[in-house]
C-alpha cells in the first residue's frame, strides 16, 4: 500500500470490549501465529504499516469519533488488495484499543479465515445466515488478538446474494454494532456480482480499495455511484501499490 485518502465522514467509542481472559493471556502467542498475515505485526516499521496507520488515523478522526460503527471495504475488481487492507486495518484498530470485529462477507471466495489460521470447516457467516441452529458465539473467533475478533465466511453457500440480502444479515450486523466499537466488512469484488452493494447498504458506510496502475478510474467512479445509489456513504478511497 502506498497511500490512502479518506474524506471527512466517520464511528463512536462507547461499546464495551468483548475479550475473554484467555485472549489476554495468549496475546503474545497469537501475535506470533498471525504475524505473517499482517504487516502491522510482521513489519511494523515498514512503509505498508505506516500507510495503514495513516488510514487508521483518518478513520478514527473522521468516522469513529463521530459515533459511526461500521464500514464496508469494497473494490471494483479482483487483486486490488481489499482483504489485505481490511484485515490490516482491523489489526491496527485493535492495537490502539478499539474493540473491532472483521467480518468476511465474501461468501464466494473468502480469504479472512486463511489469514487468521481458521479452518475452512469452521462455521461462519454463511452458517449464521442459513442455519437456525448456528449461534454467533459458535462462529465469532474472539481469540485472534486482543481487541480483535473475526467472523469468517464459513462454508461457501449456493445462494450468497440471497443470504446477504436477508433480514437476518441486517439483524446480525445490528448485533455486531452493539457488541463492538468498530465492525469492518470485507466484500466480494464488484465486477463479479452485486454482493458488495448489499453489504455496504447494511453497513451504511463504505470505502473503495483500488490498485495503482491496475484499477481503472472509471470503475472507481461507477462503483462509488452504485454504492451511493444504494444508500451507502462512500467515505473515501484507498490506493494500493504492492
Amino acid at each position: 500500500m502506498s497511500e490512502s485518502v479518506m474524506t471527512d465522514e466517520a464511528i463512536d467509542d462507547t461499546a464495551a470490549p468483548v475479550i475473554d481472559a484467555e485472549t489476554a493471556r495468549d496475546a503474545a502467542e497469537a501475535e506470533r501465529e498471525y504475524h505473517i498475515a499482517s504487516v502491522m505485526l510482521s513489519d511494523p516499521t515498514g512503509l505498508e504499516a505506516e500507510a495503514i496507520r495513516g488510514l487508521r488515523t483518518r478513520i478514527v478522526a473522521q468516522h469513529v469519533r463521530e459515533g459511526r460503527r461500521a464500514i464496508a471495504f469494497c473494490t471494483p475488481s479482483t487483486e486490488s488488495g481489499c482483504t489485505f487492507v481490511a484485515f490490516n486495518l482491523a489489526v491496527a484498530m485493535a492495537q490502539i484499543g478499539i474493540p473491532t470485529v472483521i467480518v468476511d462477507c465474501d461468501l464466494r471466495n473468502p480469504g479472512i479465515a486463511e489469514l487468521c489460521g481458521i479452518g475452512e470447516d469452521e462455521p461462519g457467516l454463511a452458517e449464521l445466515l442459513g442455519n437456525d441452529t448456528t449461534h454467533m458465539a459458535q462462529s465469532i473467533h474472539g481469540e485472534v488478538l486482543p481487541n480483535l475478533s473475526v467472523l469468517p465466511a464459513g462454508n461457501r453457500p449456493t445462494n450468497p446474494q440471497e443470504l446477504l440480502s436477508s433480514d437476518r444479515f441486517r439483524t446480525l450486523v445490528d448485533q455486531l454494532l452493539r457488541q463492538f466499537q468498530l465492525t469492518i466488512l470485507d466484500t466480494t469484488p464488484a465486477n463479479t456480482c452485486t454482493d458488495a452493494q448489499r453489504v455496504a447498504t447494511v453497513a451504511g458506510y463504505s470505502a473503495i480499495v483500488a490498485r495503482k496502475h491496475q484499477t481503472h478510474y472509471s470503475d472507481i467512479q461507477t462503483l462509488a455511484r452504485l454504492l451511493r445509489a444504494d444508500r451507502s456513504a462512500v467515505v473515501g478511497t484507498v490506493l494500493n501499490d504492492f
